[in-house]
This record gives C-alpha cells, structure tokens and sequence, in this order.
C-alpha cells in the first residue's frame, strides 16, 4: 500500500508518529499486535482500509504444521 501511494517509510512514520523501528516491525510482520489508534493512524495516512493492510495468519495451523 505504501508503494501504491507512493510514501516513504520515513514520510509514514513522520505522519503517524511512530518510530522506524516500530513501523518496520509492523512492516516486516514481526509484531504481534496493534493498537486500534495506531492502525487508525495508518489508514488514514494512506487513504486505505485496514484490510487493505493487514493479513490473518493462522498461528495454530503455523505452529503445529496442520
């Protein structure tokens, strides 16, 4: 999404105000949660549904190879 809207992790960062890092890790699918304000924050920087940004992964099925 970032790249459709063509916005820099930097620029993301700076208009949400939250750090690189914790962008990144949001980014790269290390984190484990979000808050509500901070997913709000997001989508509405970049103009998107949080759908559009967020993927469910099983955890169950992941861990137990099912």
């Amino acid at each position: 999404m970032m790249a459709k809207r063509k916005i820099s992790l930097n620029e993301l960062s700076e208009r949400v105000d939250l750090t690189l890092s914790n962008l990144s890790i949001l980014k790269t699918g290390k984190s484990k949660a979000i808050r509500f304000s901070t997913l709000d924050s997001i989508c509405k920087a970049l103009d998107c549904q949080p759908g559009d940004i967020l993927e469910y992964v099983n955890d169950y099925k992941r861990t137990t190879n099912r």
